[in-house]
């Protein structure tokens, strides 16, 4: 997909604050400093529209970011970061709910996860939460260019295992870094951005 307009609407914290213009939305969910910035930076084709940081947990509010006017990235706050207060990370989640519940305009969720470790306890939940919800959901490998190729299948592999994911869900190697996996995400992703 050619991207020609891209903006951050609004950073929100409850459904009153939520988009009314009822356009598609795609939920991109991840642990904290997965590179779900990076992730929609890549698709966009642009350096910095979603703010990138060195620091975990930076993403408190869910990102709306409205694309060529006919959808939203919505980057949901970063999970499983060790420095953030239980409450702070009992708020977040009472705020996700929220969203994955209660959201008519949300059609799938992007799990961002890093494709050098095996899935976490927390990327484990998150799709089954998303599963719980019954969203269609993308799962997105990235840091794939930091895999030797000849150990790549091997690392996919043993994130679909330890996911346990359905056959119906997609599995991406992606790398934000050189653009691999770019055109299988919009592909995956344009079923569900028509209106």
């Amino acid at each position: 997909m050619k991207v020609n307009h891209a903006e951050i609407v609004i950073s929100a914290v409850s459904k009153k604050q939520y988009p009314d213009d009822l356009l598609p939305e795609i939920a991109l969910a991840g642990r904290s400093n997965v590179g779900k910035s990076s992730f929609i930076n890549r698709l966009i084709n642009r350096k910095n529209l979603a703010r990138t940081s060195s620091k975990p947990g930076k993403t408190q509010t869910l990102n709306f970011y409205r694309i060529n006017e006919s959808f939203y990235f919505v980057d949901v706050p970063g999970y499983g970061y060790a420095k953030v207060s239980k409450k702070e990370r009992e708020k977040w989640g009472r705020m996700m709910e929220e969203y994955f519940q209660t959201r008519d305009t949300l059609r799938a969720v992007v799990l961002v996860t890093d494709l050098r470790h095996d899935p976490t306890q927390d990327d484990i939940q998150m799709y089954d939460f998303i599963k719980y919800f019954d969203l269609p959901v993308i799962i997105i490998g990235t840091k794939l260019d930091k895999i030797t190729k000849n150990k790549r299948q091997k690392h996919i592999n043993r994130a679909k295992q330890v996911l346990n994911i359905d056959e119906a869900d997609i599995f991406i190697p992606f790398s934000a870094e050189i653009g691999d996996g770019k055109d299988e995400a919009w592909s995956a992703l344009s079923q569900y951005i028509k209106r």
